[in-house]
């Protein structure tokens, strides 16, 4: 029964010391039907052009190879894509990647 209760005071402790960190950097996510195009900068950088005119970079943690010149497509029933767990497949070779984090790029970034 004790080691219950001190593992349960681990746990508490541990997610009140996630919970803030999550709360404070969630993860930005970005409508489907707002995005214009996608510029595939190299195998590791892709940019999300939206129509309201912000853009957004996401950086892969590994490269996808043939990203660049086959294209991808992505598959979510919730009409947005999330930096940081959204899985792309390249077409034509049927590669996995995970995009990173989306960040915003200001003007002159781009590339």
């Amino acid at each position: 029964m004790k080691k219950i209760a001190a593992l349960a005071v681990v746990l508490a402790t541990g997610f009140g010391v996630l919970t803030p960190a999550l709360a404070k950097d969630p993860p930005i996510c970005l409508k489907t039907t707002g995005i214009d195009r996608t510029t595939v900068v190299n195998p590791q950088k892709i940019l999300f052009r939206m129509k309201d005119g912000k853009t957004y970079s996401s950086q892969l943690s590994t490269p996808c190879i043939g990203l660049r010149f086959n294209g991808f497509v992505y598959d979510t029933s919730f009409m947005e894509v999330c930096g940081g767990s959204q899985s792309i497949r390249v077409l034509n070779t049927g590669e996995v990647c995970t995009l990173g984090k989306f960040e915003p790029v200001t003007v002159g970034q781009h590339g």
